[in-house]
């Protein structure tokens, strides 16, 4: 059984500088299945996983309006409200789901103050610790979009701003007008497309959450420098993969997701294994590669 995720296993981050959590969160994307709309296929269990993250120690749990549509939501509160001390959830909206793989940005200031005020009731929140724009829509002006968010802030609906899928020229832009405490964006030990954002988050202090943080292509092959690097510590090449993530940059806060208690036991065993300088380097450079 794993021990405890805690500070001196995987380090803590204050987001915004304020808003301290434990550096592995958790997403809760798989949680309602596959499908589009409707409820999860197993609510139960989905259930006894988010409680067995807060058991372990995760105090960051990422999820959006747009998981069900919202039954990610109403899942975290069945499971963890009211809520313990210390817990972030964090969610996001403007990024809307057509069908399997189909998404279409909306950031129409008043949908997002609607799925604002729906995450607040679905999550049992009068706050929301830090709320996402999940795209940026080209149809609207940003100062509009990140204009409601400021706004729902300034009434104390929301307490910090983040963004999702941007570039650091969007990032300073949103900065412009509004500060914003984190960015989500596609990153993995395979997946290196996001780098230049990492290293301006890391230089502006600003959290870098990377989504689907598990990808390894095929580095985990057998005779691959994950695989063999996997076998040395004893550990699965996911856990090798997320001990690499956060020994990459202070500011990276990796939310491995999961429907199964036994997986998420193994992502957060991963706090626990320390990389050698030889093993992150030779990670970093076979990832190039």
């Amino acid at each position: 059984m794993p021990g405890t995720l805690d500070a001196a296993r995987s380090g803590t981050f204050a987001l915004g500088g304020d808003l301290p959590v434990v550096r592995l969160g958790f997403g809760s994307m798989q949680l309602p299945g596959p499908g589009v709309w409707g409820d999860s296929p197993d609510p139960d269990g989905a259930v006894r996983v988010l409680r067995r993250a807060a058991e372990l120690g995760v105090t960051f749990v990422d999820t959006a309006d747009s998981y069900g549509p919202f039954t990610a939501e109403l899942l975290i509160k069945r499971a963890l409200h009211p809520y313990p001390d210390g817990l972030v959830i964090a969610t996001k909206a403007g990024f809307t789901r057509q069908g399997p793989n189909r998404w279409k940005p909306l950031g129409r200031p008043e949908y997002l103050r609607q799925q604002a005020e729906l995450s607040l009731r679905h999550l049992g929140l009068e706050r929301i610790d830090l709320f996402q724009l999940h795209r940026i829509d080209r149809n609207v002006p940003l100062a509009d979009q990140i204009g409601e968010l400021k706004a729902l802030q300034d009434e104390g609906k929301i307490r910090h701003l983040g963004l999702s899928e941007v570039t650091v020229e969007q990032l300073e832009a949103a900065r412009r007008i509004a500060p914003i405490v984190s960015v989500q964006n596609l990153y993995n030990l395979a997946d290196r497309s996001a780098e230049d954002v990492v290293d301006h988050c890391a230089e502006h202090g600003i959290a870098f959450i990377p989504w689907y943080p598990l990808a390894t292509g095929a580095l985990a092959r057998d005779g691959g420098p994950l695989a063999a690097a996997a076998r040395r510590h004893d550990a699965t090449p996911a856990q090798l993969a997320l001990a690499w993530l956060l020994r990459r940059s202070p500011v990276m806060l990796p939310i491995p997701g999961t429907s199964s208690v036994e997986h998420l036991e193994q992502n957060v065993g991963a706090a626990g294994i320390e990389l050698t300088d030889d093993e992150f380097a030779a990670l970093t450079a076979a990832a190039r590669r």
